[in-house]
């Protein structure tokens, strides 16, 4: 199952006028964006189309072109429209317009209003597209300042309430788009104790999930062949779940590339030997599932990785005689970018096959060098250490006393892993002399308050009665934040570190209050949640049959939509790295009989460890399962989100009694 990709603008290409007259895009910033996401401008000029342009940019009349409209329904979009269709001479011939999301009454009725542009209109659809794919299991809403806004000055809501209005809506066109209907469960707020008035921060989860709900009552209603009952299970929860994996090191291929490297988005770019011996050349390469090595390798631990890449680049000189000439008799040694040139120089056939394999070799080994450089094994197996209750503070005063050339995010992300497990190590001045041995800057030393406050847990926590006396921490977690896994071997250094979302498949484990995701799962597969925790904002109906844990799968007779053959199924390896198999062509018989899909959505933003995690319980659990946030964020990206929080400092003016 694509979350999203270019068919799904392609079915609408029948109510297009499929005549020879060339066509335009025009599109808003929000939509180029969304555009950009699902499809690439060759696969949008595929379909007949010659020219994209921006709404608000001045724009050459064609009025012998047919335009498509692909724009947000806001009233600037609109009038713009209208202007370019309306009076004697219109910009374009005819116009198909499609919007993003829901468009009011009001706004269609303006555009009924004016004669001349109805005469002129091919198509006026609703196309409920408005979020953005960033894998196959894997979608944001593009909230990027959902941080800031939502866990911010808790005296000023009204931008957390503009912003989870706009996430609700966004993720409720993945459901109309897929056409699936949700039973919807979110995370319910829980108070510290007795005395403590709950938060606009707490109420996150149950905001978002009645926001949600709305736009699906309205689905229901006005989409034809949208569920009348439940096809799938949506599970709404929000950054505090999990503090440590934003900012851990996590050590699988593709979140090494995202935190190691300085990649924009998915596009790496890397210098290349000029032709003919000349200067080097810059290459921009975008790691996607269209690439068979990073779909078969970016879930690997960097060590599984790096021994991968060899042993294909190895198989593959070894098999060709060519290639042996060219790179000398010892085939094992490490070869260079300059060699590797050498050899598609020498093999011109296998080119695109021994670039492919070069560039994730060249990839390996530059993560390879940053970790030597960097210290980063020693740093890693402390954070580690940390995060299973096998170190102190004291190791890590006695590793920024040993290691003074740690860099300076480094420390912060050491720093805020100590504090989400030992809170009680950052009261008053503790943590202020622990900041000022880290010899962190004013500005990062606000990050670790505005971090511990994401965990629910802030100094400005309003009491209901008492005035004095407020505690940084009324609920002090256990000094191991995460338990070990029986039967879990630990095939790779680091490799013992999981996010939160992932647990034991058949041992339930109870952390404090927290509770695994992948244990949510289950629990939810089997109809075990809590309703107390976890409510439901709509009780599934009595024809509702979620598919059981074990046994035979029952498929939704409800359910509208076609099973296509999932897309995230794994792929088989190949010795060569450029024959690996694609993963639509060798999906398991097993996963395309699954139930109902499980959407999990993270507010405040998710990270690629829990990304892969979702990949994993699929085939685990044989339940697709669907990873959606706000954003997904880097450490360094998380960190500078962190930066943007304001607190409000409490008064006893503040307190009401």
């Amino acid at each position: 199952m694509h979350v999203g990709n270019w068919h799904t603008c392609s079915k609408y290409k029948r109510i297009l006028d499929l005549s020879e007259v060339l066509k335009v895009l025009i599109m808003d910033k929000l939509t180029v964006k969304i555009m950009s996401h699902l499809c690439k401008m060759t696969d949008i000029n595929g379909e007949g189309v010659s020219l994209g342009e921006d709404l608000y940019k001045q724009r050459q009349p064609l009025p012998t072109w047919d335009a498509i409209y692909f724009i947000q329904p806001t009233r600037e979009n609109v009038i713009m429209f209208l202007s370019d269709m309306s009076g004697r001479t219109p910009l374009y011939r005819k116009a198909f317009v499609f919007f993003s999301s829901a468009i009011s009454k009001e706004l269609v009725m303006d555009i009924k209003k004016d004669m001349e542009v109805l005469t002129r209109l091919g198509a006026l659809r609703e196309m409920n597209l408005e979020y953005f794919p960033i894998d196959s299991q894997g979608f944001i809403t593009n909230n990027e300042r959902a941080l800031e806004e939502l866990f911010g000055d808790e005296e000023n809501n009204h931008k957390g309430v503009t912003c989870l209005n706009v996430m609700a809506k966004r993720i409720a066109t993945v459901f109309a788009s897929l056409r699936e209907f949700p039973s919807v469960r979110f995370r319910a707020a829980k108070s510290l104790d007795a005395t403590t008035m709950t938060t606009f921060q707490d109420l996150i989860p149950t905001k978002l999930a009645a926001g949600i709900w709305d736009c699906l009552v309205k689905y229901k209603k006005s989409i034809p062949n949208f569920p009348q009952t439940e096809t799938c299970e949506l599970l709404i929860l929000d950054r505090s779940i999990d503090q440590i994996a934003p900012v851990i090191h996590e050590w699988t291929y593709d979140a090494m590339c995202h935190d190691l490297l300085n990649m924009e988005g998915n596009k790496y770019v890397h210098e290349v030997p000029g032709k003919s011996g000349g200067p080097a050349e810059r290459k921009e390469v975008l790691l996607e599932d269209h690439d068979p090595v990073w779909l078969e390798l970016r879930h690997a631990h960097i060590a599984d990785a790096s021994e991968r890449l060899h042993e294909k680049m190895t198989n593959f000189i070894s098999k060709n005689k060519a290639a042996q000439i060219q790179h000398g008799s010892n085939s094992s040694s490490e070869m260079s970018t300059r060699d590797i040139q050498t050899i598609v120089q020498a093999l011109p056939q296998y080119s695109e096959q021994i670039d492919k394999l070069s560039l994730h070799v060249e990839i390996a080994g530059k993560i390879n060098r940053i970790i030597r450089e960097s210290g980063l094994r020693e740093l890693g197996q402390l954070e580690q250490d940390l995060v299973f209750g096998d170190a102190t503070t004291k190791d890590v005063i006695k590793f920024f006393t040993m290691k003074e050339d740690i860099t300076h995010e480094n420390k912060l992300r050491l720093l805020m892993i100590l504090a989400s497990v030992y809170p009680e190590k950052f009261e008053g001045e503790k943590g202020q002399n622990l900041m000022r041995l880290a010899k962190l800057t004013e500005e990062d030393m606000n990050i670790v308050p505005n971090f511990r406050m994401l965990g629910g847990q802030p100094v400005t926590k309003k009491s209901l009665t008492a005035a004095f006396g407020l505690k940084f921490d009324i609920h002090k977690k256990k000094h191991a934040a995460r338990k070990e896994r029986p039967g879990e071997e630990e095939k790779w250094q680091l490799s013992r570190f999981y996010p939160i979302i992932e647990e034991s498949l058949y041992d339930v484990l109870v952390c404090d209050e927290w509770m695994f995701i992948q244990e949510l799962l289950e629990k939810l597969m089997k109809n075990e949640l809590s309703k107390e925790d976890y409510p439901c904002l709509n009780d599934p109906s009595p024809s509702y049959q979620g598919s059981p844990f074990s046994g035979p799968v029952n498929q939704n007779p409800h359910s509208m939509r076609s099973r296509r053959t999932p897309t995230w199924a794994r792929p088989q390896g190949s010795e060569d790295g450029y024959s690996s198999d694609s993963v639509l062509r060798h999906a398991s018989s097993d996963f395309r009989r699954m139930g109902q899909r499980i959407f999990l959505f993270i507010v405040g933003g998710a990270t690629r460890s829990e990304l892969r995690v979702c990949h994993k319980l699929t085939e685990k659990l044989k339940r697709e399962i669907i990873l959606g946030s706000s954003s997904i964020d880097d450490p360094s990206q998380f960190i500078t989100k962190l930066k943007t929080i304001t607190t409000h400092e409490i008064s006893l003016d503040d307190i009401q009694i």
